[in-house]
């Protein structure tokens, strides 16, 4: 039986499931619907003006670029978005730096489509390889602090890197694969902190046992003296042209033959996990919902009426959940009755720890009106 309070939007497919921050007008409309339909006109330009802005950053970075060995730091991880990026990047003339943030969870899969690609675009390569033991134990102390951005160790990581090999190569200039269609609709409350290395820190002061010296990490002043003092820019190439999941996907397995992994992130077993089972078990978030909601606004390659469907099928194959189970607690080293006592743990939320999350989503705003001047890149 369904519940009586449960609601769902009838623009997109957001839900009043484990989100404490979405809101319905009268007609059904919840806010995340209207904050995105104008956050698309900020951030996705018209194709001619999308055009003549990636020109002239092109022109700027390969400027930039001259008599050094790299134009551009662009991340790669072997999933769509960071593959398309690489091959998109090499088309438009080009030199770019792939580095690659190894924390311990890459698939085969993902390891031979990134040495594949690479070797394919001719794009040399920088790896970072974490220290196993503490990374392990920084993961662990955020299923501990029993919140649902437990991805947040990695993508703090992989920030900092890309800053870190910007100043190592001498280059101005990070591509991000980040697409703001598929992923601009997410709710703070399922992940939120990324740049808080304040949170970091603190989580795992409390649960952790393993010291973060050598953790690549990247704090909020020094993000900001990055940008405006040193003048690296972060640019988010494929907010400049029309893109598509599904043609961008036909391109890279004819052209690099890349090799799908079935979901959006699942190039990581951990990712492919945590999205599969702790998020959805533990905390009630599927974030197919946020992903084909985007879809459904922004390009329409999918309808309201399919994405629905979509849901109703598994996250992923029950079998194969169950294999990463038992491989994700093995690599931690713990008990699977240990695991399912972290999944018991009361749920909470950046905000149950020490954080910078105001200060942050002041900079966030500030952002976003720099954006909307042009002031900023998309």
């Amino acid at each position: 039986m369904q519940n009586p309070s449960y609601q769902i939007c009838t623009k997109t497919v957001m839900d009043n499931i484990s989100d404490p921050d979405i809101t319905f007008d009268e007609n059904g409309v919840c806010n995340y619907y209207y904050e995105f339909t104008e956050k698309l006109k900020i951030r996705i330009p018209s194709p001619e003006v999308g055009k003549r802005q990636l020109d002239l950053l092109v022109d700027k970075m390969k400027a930039s670029g001259k008599g050094k060995n790299y134009d551009c730091i662009i991340g790669v991880s072997g999933g769509v978005d960071s593959t398309y990026t690489a091959w998109l990047v090499k088309s438009l003339g080009l030199r770019p730096l792939a580095v690659h943030l190894d924390n311990g969870w890459n698939s085969e899969l993902a390891v031979n489509n990134i040495e594949n690609i690479l070797n394919k675009l001719g794009i040399d390569l920088h790896t970072e390889v974490l220290d196993w033991n503490m990374f392990k134990d920084l993961q662990l102390s955020f299923l501990k602090a029993s919140t649902p951005d437990g991805e947040i160790p990695t993508d703090h990581a992989i920030l900092a890197l890309m800053y870190q090999s910007a100043k190592r190569f001498g280059v101005k200039y990070i591509i991000s694969g980040m697409n703001f269609r598929n992923e601009g609709m997410l709710p703070k409350s399922w992940a939120r902190g990324y740049l808080d290395w304040k949170y970091i820190k603190n989580v795992q002061k409390i649960f952790g046992t393993q010291s973060l010296e050598n953790f690549p990490h990247f704090s909020f002043t020094k993000f900001l003296y990055s940008n405006i003092f040193l003048g690296v820019k972060n640019v988010s190439i494929l907010n400049y042209i029309d893109f598509r999941k599904g043609e961008a996907i036909k391109i890279i397995e004819k052209e690099l033959d890349w090799r799908n992994y079935g979901g959006k992130h699942y190039e990581s077993i951990y990712t492919r996990f945590f999205q599969s089972y702790i998020l959805p078990i533990k905390f009630g978030i599927d974030k197919r919902k946020a992903h084909l909601s985007c879809l459904i606004m922004s390009t329409g390659e999918v309808t309201r009426e399919e994405a629905l469907k979509l849901l109703e099928e598994p996250i992923a194959d029950p079998k194969l959940v169950a294999e990463d189970k038992e491989y994700v607690i093995k690599k931690f080293g713990i008990s699977e009755s240990e695991f399912d006592d972290i999944m018991k743990l009361p749920v909470k939320s950046i905000l149950d720890y020490p954080n910078i999350y105001f200060l942050e989503s002041k900079f966030r705003k500030v952002l976003l009106a720099f954006r909307k001047l042009n002031i900023m890149h998309n």
